[in-house]
């Protein structure tokens, strides 16, 4: 009897623990978090509304957006520099190329811009030097990856180079272009799929570097149609930039900033981690978005 009156209480206390448990185990439940973002479909034509809004954002924060675009124009400018003075063209038009792999780490003001916009905030330099140090360590670790990439890159890049044509004939010119675009755009669309939306993930919510790359890959490969129009754009405008001598990036880089930050808003649903802590500005800076 006593053993049983034990079991029927012991079950018993199983049951209260499951209807109710212990703060600590409910704290614990609502800390599990998805391993990837939920992903929203995009329709084509949504890259072009990203580009709208994010235009929208340059408009508010002009001399921010010069500031820190020709900050990364002389950056890269000086990189080009020395690239031709110590190797001439070869190696100019290898490091030009790996400017695909490095813009996207130079976009994380930009993203920190867009985010005080979003909050109803007048964006500062103050403010952006502040939300771009914050998630550092996870954009160091990324940096470390896509610097992995680049270094296989440039390798391929080398090793493709051997096959350079002796005599300069167009068609063993074209050749050599054809194959070296092509071995260089497998390594783009890797870095493409990878960083797409997650460093914006990063630079907002207190995610770690597997969850927001596994996210962005699993958002670009759920909206391939809307992404190949999204890095269409993307490679128009950096030609374009290419074009006027690198004095287009000014403009270019933090637009497509912008233009990033909202279509991550637009395509994963990361209400499941907590937003990085954020400063607030001074009663006097506050303003509400239009």
């Amino acid at each position: 009897m006593g053993i049983a009156r034990l079991s029927r209480q012991t079950q018993g206390d199983e049951l209260l623990t499951e209807q109710n448990p212990p703060p600590d185990a409910a704290d614990r439940m609502q800390e599990i978090k998805p391993f990837v973002a939920p992903v929203r479909d995009l329709h084509p034509s949504a890259p072009l509304e990203w580009l709208r809004k994010g235009w929208q954002d340059f408009r508010q924060a002009p001399v921010l957006s010069f500031t820190w675009g020709g900050a990364c124009v002389l950056i890269f400018a000086a990189v080009a520099w020395g690239a031709w003075a110590l190797g001439r063209w070869v190696l100019l038009i290898s490091v030009l190329s790996g400017f695909i792999f490095i813009a996207p780490l130079m976009a994380f003001a930009f993203y920190s811009v867009s985010r005080q916009i979003h909050s109803g905030q007048v964006p500062s330099l103050g403010q952006t030097l502040k939300a771009a140090r914050r998630p550092f360590s996870n954009a160091l670790v990324f940096a470390l990856v896509l610097l992995v990439i680049f270094l296989l890159w440039a390798r391929a890049a080398s090793m493709v180079y051997i096959f350079f044509p002796a005599e300069a004939r167009l068609v063993d010119l074209l050749t050599f272009l054809a194959i070296g675009s092509l071995v260089g755009s497998v390594f783009a669309c890797v870095t493409f799929a990878a960083s797409a939306f997650s460093l914006p993930f990063i630079a907002n919510r207190e995610v770690d570097v597997v969850t927001a790359v596994v996210s962005s890959i699993n958002a670009v490969l759920r909206n391939k149609w809307t992404m190949l129009v999204w890095i269409s754009l993307i490679t128009c405008f950096t030609g374009i930039g290419f074009a006027t001598g690198l004095v287009g990036f000014a403009v270019i880089i933090p637009w497509l900033g912008y233009a990033t930050w909202h279509g991550y808003r637009a395509a994963l649903d990361v209400s499941a981690w907590k937003s990085l802590a954020q400063d607030k500005p001074p009663s006097g800076n506050c303003a509400k978005r239009a």
